[in-house]
Order: structure tokens, then sequence, then C-alpha cells
């Protein structure tokens, strides 16, 4: 007793010394949406409804107007911002499926993770897409509490044409599990329709407010990555026929009401200055669903391609006092740099391993002068094929196949149009501050910068590898596996 007692203060220093400064580190939340595209707010364009809430984010924080995500598809996309590293890195590619026996690596450290080192709170509320069996569930890295979808809300037994159809209509998908609703690591919905997925927006709202008040008193990283506007799309009878654009619409309608709804909680708590909120999306907008997409307008094409209407998507930061009202940036950045800003803002050490993504807080600060600090960024798709380099206001489309609906209609109420497949025979060069829509190739006048960018191309190949090219990435790791049997 006496060693306990005489321990006693030193055990209190070190606790001290462990615990971030409440009045230094900030928390974290961040609001990520699903095939939201770039003018499906109304900052960045949206007609047919308005974005108060998201609005008032902007005009109160920065906006950045050339902010991508790593790859055009959900589970890469997801594992950028959660660890600050380039997909091809860390092996995940595409969209994993239900039951995938491949998922984010115990050896990867997360956002979560590298928060929780500071003494956080963490929370996911929503869709996680790094895997669904037990040992790839955000429990098992670095979050405290997950209630949500597994994967998107598609990936289940009945294909996600028409959403108005009851599930009796619906056409059955061999070999697909039923849709679970998730709670740390317990299926509290077996199988989820569409009278729970009209609810899934309102409920992880209300899981993030309680998080906020519960936790007020902490800091905690915060992470709402929303279902929607992934099809099939459902919202609540709170929003449903409030818009002018239909489904669609109504979904960001709800979507901006929960920006709303977290927003109101920071305030309540008197958090507001004290807190850096970011809200942005996985991917561009699902074109070929039509009515049931939004607009990447006036990007080029959409999910599914490296042209920027599948990678550039809003973004936006608020942080009271720290980041200038009404501030836009011009400056690309990238989901890979989330992670070394946040660790530099919470004073946590980076993960030991190698990590793509560097620090931008100059960027969201502000700082007259502030430059990206990359060289450039590559996009990656279609098992590790890369396919496009950016560097400055310069990308390089390289040589590879990409799907289009070559200016014809997207499908209808949740029925999805076809598309063609283009194959680009040469590397095209796009000035992205003369020509947002990539639109005139611009290579022939100026090769000095096609080579620069495929020598850039090459030293990625060597690296990341590239499936194109037939090249094995010598910095490239494992991710997580399912043993054989299991």
């Amino acid at each position: 007793m006496k060693l306990i007692l005489a321990l006693l203060p030193l055990l209190a220093a070190l606790s001290l010394a462990a615990a971030p400064n409440r009045s230094a580190t900030p928390n974290i939340v961040i609001v990520f949406c699903d095939d939201l595209g770039y003018a499906d707010v109304g900052c960045f364009g949206a007609k047919g409804y308005k974005t108060p809430n998201i609005d008032r984010l902007a005009r109160e924080g920065v906006r950045f107007t050339r902010f991508y995500d790593a790859q055009p598809v959900c589970s890469a996309s997801r594992s950028a911002l959660m660890t600050g590293c380039y997909p091809s890195r860390i092996g995940i590619m595409g969209a994993l499926g239900p039951n995938s026996k491949v998922g984010i690596s115990s050896n990867e450290v997360t956002l979560a993770e590298i928060v929780k080192s500071r003494g956080y709170a963490t929370a996911i509320y929503g869709k996680w897409h790094l895997g669904d069996q037990p040992q790839f569930l955000p429990t098992r890295h670095g979050f405290d509490h997950y209630f949500g979808l597994p994967y998107s809300n598609d990936m289940w037994p009945w294909h996600p044409d028409q959403a108005n159809k009851t599930l009796a209509e619906h056409k059955r998908r061999p070999g697909y599990p039923e849709l679970r609703l998730i709670e740390n690591e317990q299926t509290v919905i077996a199988t989820v329709t569409g009278t729970e997925q009209a609810q899934l927006t309102t409920w992880y709202t209300e899981h993030a407010v309680d998080f906020i008040a519960q936790n007020k008193s902490r800091p905690f990283f915060l992470y709402v990555p929303h279902s929607m506007p992934h099809v099939p799309l459902y919202v609540s009878s709170k929003f449903k026929g409030k818009s002018k654009a239909g489904l669609f619409g109504d979904v960001i309608m709800e979507i901006d009401w929960s920006v709303g709804q977290i927003l109101g909680a920071l305030k309540k708590h008197r958090l507001e200055k004290n807190t850096l909120v970011i809200f942005t999306s996985d991917n561009g907008p699902w074109l070929s669903y039509g009515n049931h997409a939004g607009s990447a307008l006036p990007l080029r094409e959409g999910k599914g391609t490296c042209w920027d209407g599948g990678v550039r998507v809003p973004f936006i930061a608020r942080w009271p006092g720290k980041i200038p009202k009404g501030s836009v940036c011009q400056e690309p950045a990238m989901t890979i740099d989330i992670l070394p800003t946040v660790a530099k803002l919470v004073g946590a050490e980076l993960p030991p391993h190698k990590i793509d993504g560097l620090d931008i807080w100059p960027l969201l600060a502000c700082v007259p002068g502030a430059k990206n600090p990359h060289e450039a960024y590559y996009l990656f798709y279609e098992n590790n094929q890369l396919q496009a380099v950016m560097g400055g206001n310069w990308k390089l489309q390289l040589p590879h196949t990409y799907r289009t609906l070559a200016g014809g209609p997207g499908g209808r109420d949740g029925t999805p149009a076809s598309y063609q497949q283009r194959k680009l025979e040469s590397s095209e060069l796009y000035d992205l501050d003369r020509d947002i829509g990539e639109a005139t190739n611009v290579a022939g006048q100026n090769p000095d910068m096609v080579k620069r960018l495929e020598a850039l191309a090459e030293q990625a190949r060597a690296e990341l590898g590239d499936s194109l090219t037939k090249r094995i990435g010598k910095g490239v790791r494992e991710p997580g596996r399912i043993a054989e049997g299991n």
C-alpha cells in the first residue's frame, strides 16, 4: 500500500503528460458522403434544392476547389482517408464485397489510432467498407464505437433498381448475404430493408449528436461516413418530396440536415471554437443512374474514372479562429493528406511505416502564399492501373480504357444506363486551370511537361506498381487477409 501511495504522484504526472492539452487539441469531425458529386451541394453549384448548413460551413471556413480522392471508388477511397496512404500501397482495391477475404491490415495505423494515442474518444457512425469480417471492423482499428453498414447499401441480395419497389418485387441476386446493420461487432438488424434504409441518415445523426454530448469534456474524433447518396436512394419522411430535384434532392437535403444537427450539437456544448469540421465525399457521382445520381459539372465523367469528375469532390473545412471565414483554396489536396495534417494538429506521432500524405495545414489555414507540398499526385483504378498523374495545374491522362456514357442520358428512377468503353491510345495532357472540363488535349504543345509527368509516373510504378505495365511496386504492403478455410 505504501508503495502504491508513493507512486500516485508519479502516475498522476504521467497521466497529465499523456493527456492532450484540451485548449490546444481540437476535436475532429469528418462527414464523408458516398457518391456525392462536385456540384451536389449549394456552394458548389447544386440546383433544385438548398444546403444551408453545408453552405454555412463554407461561409465560416474554407472551400477547396481542387480536392481529390485517391481513387474513384468506395473501399479504396476510404482506405486512403483512414491511413494516409495510396490504396495501392496497402492493397485495398476497388469496392470490397460482403464476406471479403481481404480488408484493412492490422499493421496499418488508422486516423482513429493516431488520435487515440493522444487520448481521444473515437466513433464511426455510417458506412465502413474496409472489410466486414470481425478482424477488419472499426473497433479493431482504433474506434471505440461503431454503428452502421459494413459495406455499400446496394450490396444485398436484391438488385437496387427502383428504390420505390417493395422488397418482394426486387430481383434477388444469388450468392449475396443479407445486408446487416452492426453496432460495435454485433449485428443489430440481420436483414436491412428499405424501411431501415430510409432511417440510416437519421440514425447515424442521432448517434453522432449523442456522442458529442457524451464526450464534450474530452477531445474526440467523430467520423460520419453517410451511406447516401449511394443507390438505392432512401430518405426519411422528414424530407420525402421536399426538393425540386426528386428523390436525389430529398436525400441531399437530409444530409444537409444531418450536418446542421452536428453543428447544433457543437454549438450547444460550446465546442465550436475547438472543433475542426470537415465535409467531403468518397468519389464522384455514379452517372449511369441518371436522376438518382448527382452531378460533377463542369468536370468530365464521374465515379469509376480518373477524369476529374470521378475523383474531384466538394471539400469544406471549418475551425473558427483558425481557418479564415469565407476562404477559397485553389491549390490541389487529397484525402491522403488528412491523416498527417490531423496528426500535426493534435501532436501525435506519424506511423512508423511509410505513408504518402503530407501536412496541408497551411492550405487549410489559408496562409498567404501556401503551396501544395507534393510534387505530384497519382490516380490509380481498376486493379492497380496507374491512369493519371497530376502536378500543379497539369494533369496527364495515361493510356488506359475508361467507361463513359458518351454524352447519352443516365438511367431513370434507380435503373442504370449502360456505359460504353473508350480507350486512350496515348497520353493526353490537360491544363486544369484553363480547362476544368479536360476537353482540350495540349500534349503536343507541351512536350516537356508530358516528359516530366511521365517520369514521375515511372517513379510511382517503381514504388506502387502498375498492372497496365505489369510492374510490381517495391513499396507495397499486404492487406489484411482471412486465412483459407475460415
